[in-house]
């Protein structure tokens, strides 16, 4: 799909290779040798960080090279002024061969750094990688050090498989820590019915992620509403395509307290309103500018919001559920968009976790209470059902449920080519996967028990298994901000079990079933050890296995990971974390505390 203009002030993050080269000349002119080698391996890097990473608006990321091949440390300066001018947030160092170590290296304290060093026999590129990292290390700039398993000839033209995964993986992570910086996150209202993660800690955005917090009172969406500061002819279109896409479900509540139709119709135009207003709250509108709101124009530059809901404004207005599984998701009456983050709840560390996810896959993210665990034992003894698949070895599943909130991509209708269930990049999405998760997808009246004002629920239920990886950031008074993360699956039962199970929670809330990846080991040695350790009520899930990334990610942020299933030979994190002890897990803590978070 044709991608869209970005909706956030400031440019994309940059990446800049830096060629370095032996700078020994003389009448053998080792340097000369070298040229075409060095400049190769920049040319290839650059390559592939161009097809294999975008931003977070589709669009493949900027890769730029240095003027020159670095020998010295006045070619290391010149390439610093030119990245400068360029917005380079980001470095990948590399070499065939032995160079100077200090003379060579990225000095700039904010930029993200790796090196890649080829491990080829006829010159000394990882010995160039050993010195570079040690002088890293010694001035406190973390750099991710890349060096293959194989052997190559001089002469192979090659970037082995190993090294192109890593060369990604660092660039995914790079450019997604990168974006964050210099945005907003919005929060609309304040702390939600005594949710730790909503109340707001200003001090984890800024230092940890270089984000600013902006606060707005729920009010402001009122008064918007009430004085017609919004884009009406949006709202004409918004409200044509919800009648034709998004039908109004069956209403769970007593006789005496149903709406009459003519109330949902003004429910409808209420909630549509909202969901125009909060992206006009996140990003500004300049139509509203041109009907003479010009303050109201401007937005907030916000990358992620959240709306606390509960329960001053849920108590008598309608919920703004729709609106928030409507932005989450990536399509509207717009069509394919770039999905926004914002959590319900207002819960400003899921909001950042699904925020996280999201910069690094380009996929929807789903936001659920990690509801209940039910156990093999539990299925057994109450439905006379035994579980298989993943959730048999895992022997249970977890409920992930919450009220509608959840993008429409986690009903799993959207197919890839062999026909399997995905939730694809918002860019690779079709009308006819669009179509798909709408038709899957009913609005139900909400609960008027707990959401006095009404409102409606999407409603769904994930019938297709799909990997996935649930996630959380939680702060801990002493320590800090901490990520866990478990990869899985999400878990097709048989419908009369699944039909069952979701009546016994809230049968109008989108539901999606969970088997996470065992181990053998605490805490994955069953689906119920997983939700024992689980830190807080919500988490927030991606499509994909993607914990690998997540960590190495966590690493640049200074975020230390307290409980994670993924391999250790897949866990990429800065070289001098090594130095840090032999356990991995240690070695991070210990770490993200002597580095300390980017921005303080």
């Amino acid at each position: 799909m044709k991608m869209t203009k970005s909706r956030l002030i400031g440019a994309y993050p940059v990446i800049g290779i830096r060629p370095i080269i032996d700078a020994r000349e003389g009448s053998l002119n080792v340097r000369a040798s070298l040229e075409d080698l060095t400049m190769r391996m920049a040319r290839q890097a650059k390559e592939l960080l161009e097809k294999e990473v975008r931003c977070s608006d589709g669009e493949p990321v900027q890769v730029v090279i240095a003027d020159t091949t670095i020998g010295r440390v006045a070619e290391s300066a010149a390439c610093a002024e030119k990245f400068k001018k360029l917005g380079v947030d980001i470095t990948l160092s590399v070499s065939p061969c032995w160079c100077y170590g200090s003379e060579t290296m990225d000095m700039d304290p904010m930029t993200i750094k790796g090196v890649w060093g080829l491990n080829a026999t006829e010159r000394p590129g990882a010995v160039y990688l050993a010195c570079v990292l040690a002088d890293y290390a010694r001035k406190g700039l973390p750099a991710f050090g890349i060096y293959g398993d194989y052997v190559q000839d001089f002469q192979d033209k090659t970037i082995p498989e190993d090294v192109k995964a890593k060369i990604v993986r660092f660039g995914k992570a790079a450019v997604a820590a990168a974006t964050m910086r210099g945005k907003s996150y919005l929060q609309i209202g304040a702390q939600c019915m005594g949710i730790s993660g909503s109340a707001i800690d200003p001090d984890f955005f800024e230092e940890y992620l270089g984000m600013r917090v902006e606060s707005v009172d729920e009010v402001e969406v009122y008064r918007r509403i009430e004085k017609g500061i919004y884009d009406k002819a949006e709202f004409t279109k918004a409200k044509a395509w919800v009648k034709r896409y998004c039908p109004t479900g069956f209403d769970k509540n007593p006789d005496g307290a149903k709406k009459s139709e003519a109330e949902l119709e003004k429910d409808w135009d209420f909630t549509i309103k909202c969901a125009l207003i909060i992206k006009d709250l996140m990003n500004g509108n300049t139509v509203l500018k041109d009907m003479g709101w010009s303050e109201e124009s401007l937005g907030h530059n916000a990358i992620a919001a959240g709306f606390q809901g509960q329960r001053q404004w849920t108590d008598m207005l309608p919920d703004t559920d729709f609106p928030e599984a409507i932005l989450n998701t990536g399509f509207d009456w717009d069509g394919g968009r770039e999905p926004y983050v914002l959590a319900t709840e207002n819960d400003t560390l899921n909001g950042a976790t699904m925020l996280l996810l999201k910069l690094l896959t380009g996929r929807a993210q789903m936001f659920a209470d990690v509801r209940t665990c039910w156990t093999d034992e539990s299925i057994r003894k109450q439905y006379k059902y035994e579980l298989t698949g993943h959730a048999g070895d895992a022997k249970g599943f977890i409920h992930l449920i919450n009220s509608g909130a959840c993008c429409l991509e986690a009903s799993g209708e959207m197919k890839d080519k062999d026909g399997k269930a995905v939730i694809k990049p918002f860019w690779d999405a079709t009308d006819k996967d669009r179509e798909a998760c709408l038709k899957a997808t009913t609005w139900n009246t909400s609960d008027l028990g707990y959401f006095r004002g009404g409102g409606f629920s999407s409603r769904f239920m994930t019938r297709s298994e799909m990997p996935a990886t649930m996630a959380r950031i939680n702060i801990v008074k002493g320590l800090g901000p901490v990520l866990q993360l478990v990869e899985g699956w999400t878990v097709a039962l048989p419908e009369a079990i699944a039909d069952a199970i979701w009546k016994r929670t809230d049968y109008t809330w989108p539901c999606t079933w969970f088997a996470p990846r065992v181990t053998g080991k605490e805490p994955f040695t069953n689906a119920y050890d997983v939700m024992n350790n689980w830190g807080a009520n919500h988490g927030a899930i991606s499509y994909g296995h993607i914990g690998a990334d997540l960590i190495t990610l966590a690493s640049m942020l200074r975020i230390p990971v307290c409980m994670h299933n993924v391999p250790d030979e897949a866990v990429f994190r800065p070289s001098c974390w090594n130095a840090f002890g032999m356990d991995k897990e240690g070695q991070d803590y210990r770490a993200c505390k002597a580095f300390g978070p980017m921005y303080r």
